[in-house]
C-alpha cells in the first residue's frame, strides 16, 4: 500500500474513533452506535497496520504526527488532538496484533464515561505516553499502579529509543525544539521495570555482559542513574528527572564533528578543546527548550566535572557540584569503559571496577562509587 493510501486509512481511522468516543460520551459503551463506529475505526486501523508494523501518533504542541508524517488539519483531527491534551497523552502507539476489545476500551477511556480521572491505560498492543503519571501526587501514583502495564515494556525500549534519539538528534543538530514525550516514556518504562522485578537491579545484569549492549550509551547511563538514585532513597518526580538528565547529558556532543568523535588515535589539543566545549553547548541548548527539567540542564553542564574540582568546564573556586551530576559521572564513567570505542575495545568488569576504585575521591564521589559497586552485587570493595 502506498504512503498516500495509508495516510487516508489513518485519517478515516481518526474520523471514526472520534465519532465513537463522542457516541460513547452520549450513550453507554455497549450502545449499537458505539459498536458500529468502533468497528469501522478498527477496520481502518487494521488496514493501515497491514502496510505498517505499527501506527504511532506523536503530539508536538498542537500538531499531530503519525509515523513521522504531520496530519493536515480537520474538524475530527482537532477533536482528536483535544482528547490527547485532556488526557495528558503525547504518544499513542498501535501494534499490529491489536484486538477490537483493546480499541473499545480505549474509546471508553477517552470518553466522558471515564469520569474525572485523566489517566488512560495502556494495553498489550496499545501503548500510551502519559504526562500526568510523572507527578508526585497520590492520585497520579494510583493511576500508575492500577495500569495494566507501562506505556512501554522494558524489552521494547531498545527499538523505540532508536526512533526517539534519531528525532531528538535531528532537532538538536538543527537547533530546533523537540518534544520530551519519548524521553519521558523511556524513563517511565525503566522506573516501572525496576518496580516489577523481584531484585531491583536485575536489569543491570545486561550491562555487565561484554559486547552485548542492547541500548545506547545515554540509555545505559539512564538505567544506571535510576538504580543509583533508588538505592539512596530518591523517588517520585526527582527520580524521573534524574533519568531524564541522564538521557540528555551528552546532547552537546551533537555540536562535535563526527570525525573528532570517531577518531581512532589521540586527539590534538585543538580537537580536545572542541570536545571539552560540549557540556556548555549542551546546557545552552537544553536551557532554551521548554519543559526540560532544570536538573537536565545542570547535568549536561556538570557531568565532566570531577569530585576534586577539576575536569571541565572550568568553574569558580567553591563550586558545589549537584548530586545528580555526581551520580551521572559515576554511571558515565562505568559505561564509557564498558563500551567498545574507536580507539580501544570494551574493558572487562574487574578492570573497570579497579579503575573506579582508583578514581574514587578524585574523579568520582567516593561514597557514590562504593555504593555503585556494591549495588551491582560485586565484592570488589572491601
Amino acid at each position: 500500500m502506498s504512503e498516500v493510501n495509508t495516510l487516508k486509512e489513518i485519517q478515516d481511522f481518526v474520523r471514526y474513533i472520534v465519532s465513537a468516543v463522542a457516541s460513547a460520551s452520549l450513550y453507554s459503551a455497549d450502545h449499537r452506535q458505539v459498536q458500529r463506529l468502533g468497528g469501522e475505526a478498527f477496520a481502518y486501523l487494521q488496514t493501515a497496520l497491514a502496510a505498517e508494523e505499527e501506527i504511532v501518533f506523536l503530539l508536538i504542541e498542537d500538531e499531530l504526527v503519525c509515523n513521522k508524517i504531520p496530519l493536515d488539519g480537520s474538524l475530527y483531527l482537532s477533536k482528536f488532538i483535544k482528547m490527547f491534551h485532556e488526557k495528558g497523552i503525547e504518544h499513542l502507539r498501535f501494534l499490529s496484533q491489536v484486538e477490537f476489545e483493546e480499541l473499545r476500551s480505549l474509546i471508553v477511556s477517552l470518553s466522558s464515561q471515564a469520569g474525572n480521572e485523566p489517566g488512560v491505560r495502556s494495553s498489550a498492543h496499545i501503548h500510551l505516553g502519559k504526562l500526568d503519571i510523572l507527578t508526585d501526587s497520590a492520585e497520579a501514583g494510583k493511576v500508575v499502579e492500577e495500569s495494566k502495564k507501562p506505556s512501554l515494556s522494558f524489552e521494547e525500549i531498545s527499538r523505540f529509543e532508536k526512533e526517539i534519539f534519531a528525532d531528538l538528534y535531528e532537532c538538536a543538530k538543527k537547533k530546533k525544539s523537540f518534544s520530551l514525550a519519548g524521553i519521558n516514556e523511556i524513563v517511565s518504562a525503566s522506573i516501572h521495570a525496576f518496580k516489577e522485578l523481584s531484585g531491583p537491579f536485575q536489569l543491570l545484569e545486561k550491562l555487565l555482559a561484554l559486547d552485548e549492549y542492547t541500548f545506547t550509551h545515554s540509555t545505559n547511563v539512564c538505567i544506571l542513574n535510576l538504580a543509583q538514585a533508588k538505592s539512596i532513597g530518591i523517588e517520585g518526580r526527582l527520580l524521573h528527572d534524574v533519568g531524564v538528565a541522564a538521557l540528555l547529558h551528552d546532547i552537546g556532543k551533537l555540536s562535535v564533528p563526527e570525525e573528532i568523535l570517531s577518531k581512532p588515535g589521540a586527539l590534538s589539543p585543538e580537537e580536545r578543546e572542541v570536545i571539552n566545549q560540549h557540556p556548555v553547548r549542551g546546557a545552552h541548548y537544553l536551557l532554551e527548550m521548554s519543559g526540560v527539567p532544570k536538573l537536565a540542564v545542570v547535568g549536561a553542564f556538570e557531568h565532566h566535572m570531577k569530585f576534586d574540582g577539576t575536569g571541565y568546564p572550568t568553574v569558580s573556586i567553591g563550586w558545589s557540584q549537584n548530586l545528580c551530576s555526581q551520580i551521572t559521572a559515576v554511571s558515565d564513567y562505568f559505561d564509557a569503559l564498558r563500551t567498545k570505542r574507536s580507539y580501544r575495545g570494551a574493558l572487562e568488569y574487574p578492570t573497570v571496577a579497579a579503575m573506579m576504585v582508583e578514581a574514587s575521591g578524585t574523579y568520582l564521589h567516593p561514597l557514590l562509587t562504593r555504593n555503585f559497586l556494591y549495588m551491582l552485587g560485586r565484592n570488589t570493595v572491601n
